[in-house]
Formats: C-alpha cells, structure tokens, sequence
C-alpha cells in the first residue's frame, strides 16, 4: 500500500471517530482550560476538534508561564489544569506522556550520562565537566521555573527536591532554554532539561543540540511508553472532583481514538494510534 494510501486511510479513520463522536455527544457550555507548560501544542488542538464536535461548546484556553493552574481550579477559577503530578482533593485522568530529555550543546563530550549523574549536576554535587572525563569547564545549570510541572517532577525522579543549586540559571520556556544552551560560551558548558517531545523536534530540525541517553536508554518515544526511559511524566487532566458534564466531555475525548491520534502528534498516547 502507497504512503498515500495510508494517509487517506489514516484521516478517513479519524473523521469516522470524530462522526461517531459528534452523534454521542450532545454538551454545551463554557469550559475553562489553564496550564503552563508545553502541553499547549496539543491542548490547543484537542480543543479546537472538540469544539468542532460540539458546537454548542466553548473551550478558553488560558495559557501563562507564572500562573498556578492547580491552584485556579481549586478556587474555581477554571474548570481543568493540564499538568505532570497529581494534587490532594483533586480528580486526575493521564492522556499521554511525556520524557524528560537531558539537554546539552552538540559539541559537549557527552556521549551519555546516568540518572544519578544528572542529580549530582543539578543538585551541585558535580560542577565541572572534567569530574566526568570532560574538560576543565565549570557546568552552566539551566533549571525550571518552580511552578512548571516539569520541575517538579524532575526533582521527584531523581531524588533532589528542593535541593537544584540556586545558582542555576532558571528559564521559563522550552523555546528559550535550547536558545541559551545553542548561545552559551564556551558551548559545551550548558545542560537542562526540558519536554522530550520539544527536545526531539529541536534535534531533527537541525539545530546544534543533542539530548543524552540516560543509563544507556535512549531518549525516544517507544522508550518513554514502556518505562524503559527513566524520566517520564504523565500529562494529566486535573479537575474538582464534583460532577461536570462539559469536563467528562472533554476528558472522554481526550481518550477517544480521535483524542489519541492528535496527542500522537506530539506526545505519547495511552493508546495505539
């Protein structure tokens, strides 16, 4: 069968799921969406199709780099947080997930590096390079805003929470955390972490940054599924946990076939596509 072939099968597949889901649903109503996160590539989407099957809907995605979606749901101010870890008094369903890629410039030495290396460089334990065989270059340590899920989970997973060194440079965005480690000097000094699905997109694009393999797995999608990889996150729908019709709309949709095949786009869906 031609690719051509294939791609008209795979789209008629997905119409078919988003019909048969257009004649189950029947929800109208404002829904209120918050995070702050990468999750926004695929948040945006997912919304825009599920408004697309019901039309009596109306989904405001609210998307900034300081806010606290968790907090804004408890306190009514939107109805789900897109986020990595679960939070107390709160209803959390999983869509997708995500790695956590271990980012450095493409001239680092580093061909791989162990999850207990990565701690002992983010917690200051390790500050230069030639501690692991490297050259006499002190480390350029680029963390995460505290209210990013991402960090909290990378401090969870490697056992270091609250103990990154304050001395880290923190950057808010994917897209501005590969710009410092592509611009710092000398160029093999930087490292930081970041969404594997951004980090893998950068990488096939060109650009002069590598992600590490961690413990000899390499950091790529059938890897992060099966668990393989050893920094991963769930993407969550965080919500309250009192019935809302519009918020088990969305979420069902989210795990539908539809819903799968637009997160397969960008992250690792539950599901086969």
């Amino acid at each position: 069968m031609t690719s051509r072939c294939l791609r008209s099968l795979g789209l008629s597949l997905l119409f078919i799921c988003l019909n048969a889901y257009i004649a189950l649903a029947d929800v109208a109503g404002n829904l209120t969406i918050v995070g702050n996160g990468p999750e926004l590539t695929i948040i945006e989407p997912l919304a825009r199709a599920f408004e697309k099957a019901n039309p009596k809907a109306y989904l405001d995605i609210v998307w900034e780099d300081n806010s606290q979606p968790v907090e804004m749901v408890k306190a009514g101010q939107a109805h789900i947080a897109v986020t990595g870890t679960e939070s107390t008094g709160l209803s959390a369903t999983p869509i997708a997930w995500d790695g956590i890629g271990v980012l450095v410039h493409l001239s680092n030495f580093m061909k791989e590096i162990t999850k207990q290396q990565v701690a002992d460089i983010f917690s200051g334990k390790i500050t230069h390079w030639s501690e692991l065989g490297g050259l006499e270059t002190k480390i350029l340590v680029i963390d995460r805003p505290r209210n990013q899920n991402i960090r909290d989970t990378f401090e969870s997973q490697l056992g270091i929470t609250g103990k990154i060194i304050g001395a880290a440079k923190v950057i808010g965005s994917d897209e501005q955390v590969v710009k410092t480690v592509v611009g710092t000097l000398p160029p093999l000094s930087a490292v930081a972490y970041l969404s594997l699905s951004q980090g893998l997109s950068v990488v096939s694009s060109g650009v002069p940054v590598k992600l590490l393999p961690i413990d000899k797995i390499e950091p790529e999608g059938p890897t992060v599924k099966d668990g393989r990889y050893p920094l991963r996150r769930p993407i969550l729908l965080l919500s309250k946990r009192e019935p809302h019709p519009l918020t088990e709309a969305f979420t069902q949709f989210a795990l539908s076939p539809a819903g799968q095949q637009l997160i397969g786009e960008v992250y690792i869906p539950l599901k086969e596509k």
